[in-house]
Protein backbone atom coordinates (compact mmCIF):
# COMPACT_ATOMS: atom_id res chain seq x y z
CA UNK A 1 0.00 0.00 0.00
CA UNK A 2 1.46 3.33 -1.01
CA UNK A 3 -0.33 6.91 0.74
CA UNK A 4 -0.14 10.24 -1.05
CA UNK A 5 3.02 11.88 0.30
CA UNK A 6 1.11 14.90 1.61
CA UNK A 7 -1.25 12.52 3.53
CA UNK A 8 1.58 10.72 5.02
CA UNK A 9 3.37 14.26 5.99
CA UNK A 10 -0.12 14.70 7.72
CA UNK A 11 -0.65 11.84 9.37
CA UNK A 12 2.64 11.23 10.53
CA UNK A 13 3.04 10.21 14.27
CA UNK A 14 5.29 7.87 16.67
CA UNK A 15 4.07 5.02 17.51
CA UNK A 16 5.22 4.28 21.68
CA UNK A 17 7.95 1.71 20.97
CA UNK A 18 5.96 -0.46 24.01
CA UNK A 19 3.39 -0.35 21.61
CA UNK A 20 5.18 -2.19 18.99
CA UNK A 21 4.91 -6.12 18.56
CA UNK A 22 5.36 -8.64 15.46
CA UNK A 23 6.00 -8.60 12.96
CA UNK A 24 8.65 -6.17 11.74
CA UNK A 25 9.46 -5.71 8.22
CA UNK A 26 10.61 -8.99 6.52
CA UNK A 27 14.61 -8.53 4.74
CA UNK A 28 12.75 -7.54 1.65
CA UNK A 29 10.35 -5.04 2.93
CA UNK A 30 13.06 -3.45 5.09
CA UNK A 31 15.84 -3.36 2.53
CA UNK A 32 12.55 -1.03 0.38
CA UNK A 33 12.18 0.81 3.49
CA UNK A 34 16.01 1.86 3.86
CA UNK A 35 16.64 2.39 0.20
CA UNK A 36 13.94 4.94 0.64
CA UNK A 37 15.94 6.36 3.90
CA UNK A 38 18.76 6.91 2.13
CA UNK A 39 17.34 9.62 0.13
CA UNK A 40 18.22 12.56 2.05
CA UNK A 41 19.80 16.02 1.11
CA UNK A 42 23.79 15.04 1.04
CA UNK A 43 25.60 18.13 0.24
CA UNK A 44 29.29 16.99 -0.77
CA UNK A 45 27.72 13.23 -1.54
CA UNK A 46 29.62 12.03 2.01
CA UNK A 47 26.79 9.78 2.82
CA UNK A 48 27.88 10.71 6.37
CA UNK A 49 25.42 7.99 7.90
CA UNK A 50 25.21 4.14 8.51
CA UNK A 51 22.63 1.97 10.15
CA UNK A 52 23.32 -0.63 13.10
CA UNK A 53 20.01 -3.59 13.46
CA UNK A 54 19.18 -4.66 16.39
CA UNK A 55 16.73 -7.67 16.52
CA UNK A 56 16.11 -11.15 18.40
CA UNK A 57 18.55 -11.93 21.30
CA UNK A 58 20.93 -9.47 19.85
CA UNK A 59 18.36 -6.27 20.90
CA UNK A 60 17.72 -8.28 24.18
CA UNK A 61 21.60 -8.25 25.05
CA UNK A 62 22.34 -4.66 23.88
CA UNK A 63 18.94 -3.11 25.67
CA UNK A 64 20.52 -5.26 29.29
CA UNK A 65 24.14 -4.08 28.90
CA UNK A 66 22.14 -0.37 28.21
CA UNK A 67 20.03 -1.10 31.97
CA UNK A 68 23.46 -2.00 33.61
CA UNK A 69 25.64 0.84 32.15
CA UNK A 70 22.93 3.44 33.54
CA UNK A 71 22.26 1.71 36.74
CA UNK A 72 26.55 1.73 37.35
CA UNK A 73 26.19 5.03 35.83
CA UNK A 74 23.34 6.28 38.73
CA UNK A 75 23.26 3.65 41.31
CA UNK A 76 20.46 6.64 42.77
CA UNK A 77 18.22 5.98 39.75
CA UNK A 78 14.55 5.06 41.46
CA UNK A 79 13.60 1.57 40.66
CA UNK A 80 10.38 3.20 38.53
CA UNK A 81 13.40 4.45 36.51
CA UNK A 82 15.39 1.64 36.55
CA UNK A 83 12.37 -0.98 35.66
CA UNK A 84 12.19 1.22 32.14
CA UNK A 85 15.42 0.86 31.49
CA UNK A 86 15.56 -2.79 31.91
CA UNK A 87 12.88 -3.17 29.62
CA UNK A 88 13.31 -0.60 26.91
CA UNK A 89 14.41 -3.01 24.16
CA UNK A 90 11.66 -5.36 25.09
CA UNK A 91 8.94 -4.40 22.95
CA UNK A 92 9.55 -3.40 19.07
CA UNK A 93 10.68 -6.40 17.34
CA UNK A 94 13.38 -4.05 15.46
CA UNK A 95 15.43 -1.48 16.28
CA UNK A 96 17.34 0.65 13.44
CA UNK A 97 20.51 2.54 15.30
CA UNK A 98 20.67 5.89 13.23
CA UNK A 99 24.88 6.45 13.10
CA UNK A 100 26.19 10.04 12.35
CA UNK A 101 29.32 9.45 10.24
CA UNK A 102 31.32 12.32 10.48
CA UNK A 103 34.16 13.33 7.45
CA UNK A 104 36.07 15.69 9.50
CA UNK A 105 38.48 16.35 6.04
CA UNK A 106 36.07 17.64 4.71
CA UNK A 107 34.77 20.83 3.88
CA UNK A 108 30.80 20.48 4.30
CA UNK A 109 30.03 21.62 8.04
CA UNK A 110 29.85 19.16 10.85
CA UNK A 111 26.06 20.39 11.44
CA UNK A 112 25.17 19.62 7.99
CA UNK A 113 26.73 16.16 8.09
CA UNK A 114 24.04 15.84 10.77
CA UNK A 115 21.18 17.16 9.12
CA UNK A 116 21.61 14.62 6.63
CA UNK A 117 22.20 11.97 9.31
CA UNK A 118 19.07 12.99 10.61
CA UNK A 119 17.28 13.11 7.56
CA UNK A 120 17.92 9.04 7.20
CA UNK A 121 15.86 8.58 10.39
CA UNK A 122 13.07 10.70 9.65
CA UNK A 123 12.97 9.40 6.08
CA UNK A 124 12.40 5.64 7.99
CA UNK A 125 9.69 6.91 10.21
CA UNK A 126 8.19 7.96 7.03
CA UNK A 127 9.09 4.90 4.91
CA UNK A 128 8.02 2.42 7.92
CA UNK A 129 4.56 4.57 7.86
CA UNK A 130 4.18 4.36 4.56
CA UNK A 131 4.58 0.59 4.74
CA UNK A 132 1.98 0.12 7.56
CA UNK A 133 4.19 -0.45 10.03
CA UNK A 134 4.64 1.64 13.33
CA UNK A 135 7.77 3.22 14.39
CA UNK A 136 9.27 5.89 17.06
CA UNK A 137 12.50 7.67 17.42
CA UNK A 138 13.81 7.52 20.86
CA UNK A 139 17.24 9.80 22.00
CA UNK A 140 17.59 9.63 25.42
CA UNK A 141 21.05 9.22 27.34
CA UNK A 142 22.44 6.26 25.79
CA UNK A 143 22.26 8.27 22.19
CA UNK A 144 24.78 10.84 23.55
CA UNK A 145 26.65 8.52 26.00
CA UNK A 146 30.66 7.64 24.80
CA UNK A 147 30.23 4.27 26.29
CA UNK A 148 27.26 3.52 24.67
CA UNK A 149 29.05 4.34 21.14
CA UNK A 150 31.70 1.65 22.57
CA UNK A 151 29.41 -1.03 23.08
CA UNK A 152 28.07 -0.19 19.48
CA UNK A 153 31.65 0.12 18.06
CA UNK A 154 31.48 3.34 16.83
CA UNK A 155 34.52 4.73 15.09
CA UNK A 156 35.57 8.57 17.19
CA UNK A 157 34.37 10.08 13.84
CA UNK A 158 30.65 8.52 15.06
CA UNK A 159 27.48 9.13 17.25
CA UNK A 160 24.07 7.78 17.08
CA UNK A 161 21.18 10.04 15.52
CA UNK A 162 18.27 7.84 17.62
CA UNK A 163 17.42 4.56 17.86
CA UNK A 164 13.85 3.82 15.87
CA UNK A 165 11.84 1.36 17.44
CA UNK A 166 9.70 -0.50 14.68
CA UNK A 167 7.03 -2.80 14.79
CA UNK A 168 3.32 -3.52 14.12
CA UNK A 169 1.30 -1.41 16.33
CA UNK A 170 -0.51 -3.12 18.90
CA UNK A 171 -2.69 -0.22 19.53
CA UNK A 172 -4.21 3.04 17.49
CA UNK A 173 -1.92 5.26 18.81
CA UNK A 174 -4.08 8.69 18.95
CA UNK A 175 -2.81 11.75 17.38
CA UNK A 176 -1.31 14.54 19.43
CA UNK A 177 -1.73 18.15 19.05
CA UNK A 178 0.27 20.01 16.70
CA UNK A 179 1.83 23.50 16.29
CA UNK A 180 -0.22 25.71 14.48
CA UNK A 181 1.14 27.03 11.22
CA UNK A 182 0.26 31.05 12.25
CA UNK A 183 2.61 30.51 15.39
CA UNK A 184 5.35 29.91 13.64
CA UNK A 185 5.60 31.46 10.11
CA UNK A 186 6.70 34.97 9.57
CA UNK A 187 7.43 36.86 6.89
CA UNK A 188 10.94 38.69 6.64
CA UNK A 189 11.40 42.28 5.38
CA UNK A 190 14.21 44.42 5.06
Amino acid sequence: MTIDALHLLNTRHSVPSRQLGEPAPDAATLARMLEASLRVPDHGKLAPFRILTLRGDAKLTFGAKLAELVMAKNPDLPPSKQEKERHRYDFAPLVLVVVAHIHHDSKVPEFEQNLTAGCVAYNTLLAAQSLGFGAQWLTGWATYDRDVASLLRLADNEHVVGFIHIGTPTIDTPDRDRPALADHLSEWTP
